[in-house]
């Protein structure tokens, strides 16, 4: 049977082209970034392109680029490293409800190391943050708000220009996880006037192991590392650099930056081409959230009465997700569901289903005939008490 993998949000499989840019840092790549010689100079060139090529995608300047392993140490970065030097009278972090773990999980160690207070922004039915109840929760005390710009499960995007306009007028930094949104629709640091930006290659068909924060100079400034020992990136991050994954990111975010619009309007309509096989298909089938405002390659479909692991279980060999591939495995239900007001049985009902570059039509309707097959199999199991 065909594979189809239909979880770029999970992961995007590595560009060929980006494969080959990283060949010579593979291959021939010798010496330190950080040492003198002329070995470690033609490794921080690489570093320094790269930087570029990054800070163009998001737009902004490449000094402020700080490699890194990945988004979600860029997000413990962030939240961390701003409560590290923050003044006493600011000690409130407010994130959203639907922030992803790498989020939601530094803020608690937080607040369980007594370091910072956090609030939680509500969110819509929609799938959006709420505006009003983030005017209610900001004070002179906040110190930042983290607010991703579109979310993993539902693609829904957040109103991320209103956000920082609020967040600033208090005078907090505005962090925002960009994981996501990054290289699918276009995202300006400058325009959106978001403070600290956080990104993952292997997210834009880049290589694993590899991402950034991204900040203003301002906000880099307020930063203290998380990681200490030999005072990289600007004393943020220490650890001699990633020379290979950097060049593969850079190479990556040029790719994406050249290539995106003409990309996203041709998953868009593979993406509704799949979500019309299915309403037509199956019986009971509705989608998480505003269809309106979200990312292009990715539907949140609710199969009613019907488990969805089971239902991604016997998709196989088609692959596609019940949630954030961080909460992969849990048996709780999606966070992000339960904000947005579905109920627990309506939550463990929804699949993501999440395209990208490589996403043909043979593979969308290869995987509309698995899941009606699939989704077939499990009411029937379900109806007879197998």
């Amino acid at each position: 049977m065909q594979e189809v993998y239909l979880d770029y949000n999970g992961s995007a499989p590595l560009d060929p082209r980006v494969a080959e840019a990283m060949l010579p840092a593979l291959r021939d790549g010798i010496g330190n970034a950080s040492s003198a010689h002329r070995f470690g100079r033609r490794r921080a060139a690489a570093a320094d392109d790269a930087r570029e090529q990054v800070a163009e995608l998001v737009g902004s300047s490449p000094a402020g680029v700080v490699f890194c392993s990945g988004a979600t140490e860029a997000n413990n970065l962030a939240l961390i490293g701003l409560a590290e030097g923050a003044p006493a009278e600011r000690n409130r972090i407010v994130v959203s409800a639907v922030e992803h773990a790498s989020v939601r999980e530094p803020a608690r160690w937080l607040l369980a190391q007594g370091r910072a207070k956090v609030d939680v922004i509500g969110v819509t039915p929609e799938g959006f943050v709420d505006l009003d109840e983030l005017d209610s929760l900001l004070g002179p005390d906040v110190l930042a708000v983290s607010v991703m710009a579109a979310n993993s499960e539902t693609g829904i995007l957040n109103p991320t220009d209103e956000v920082a306009e609020r967040a600033h007028a208090a005078g907090a930094v505005f962090h925002c996880d960009a994981t996501q949104m990054v290289g699918r629709l276009p995202l300006s640091m400058a325009d959106a006037d978001i403070d600290l930006l956080s990104l993952s290659g292997h997210k834009i068909c880049g290589p694993g192991g590899v991402g950034a924060l991204v900040g203003t100079r301002a906000a880099l400034a307020r930063l203290h590392p998380v990681t200490h020992g030999g005072g990289h990136e600007r004393g943020l991050r220490s650890g001699s650099l990633n020379a290979a994954g950097i060049v593969g990111l850079g190479a990556a975010a040029a790719l994406a930056a050249n290539e995106r619009d003409a990309e996203s309007s041709r998953v868009k309509m593979l993406r509704d081409r799949l979500v019309c096989g299915l309403r037509s298909e199956i019986t009971g089938t509705s989608e998480n959230g505003d269809i309106s405002r979200r990312l292009p390659n990715t539907a949140s479909v609710r199969f009613e009465g019907v488990d969805a692991e089971a239902v991604a279980f016997n998709m196989d060999p088609v692959a596609v997700s019940t949630g954030s591939a961080c909460s992969a495995g849990s048996i709780e239900p999606s966070q992000v569901l339960l904000a947005m007001g579905l109920s627990r049985d309506e939550a463990f009902e929804t699949v993501r289903f999440s395209l990208g570059r490589f996403t043909t039509g043979a593979e969308v309707d290869e995987a509309i005939r698995q899941a009606v097959t699939a989704v077939g199999y499990v009411r029937s199991m379900t109806e007879s008490g197998g």
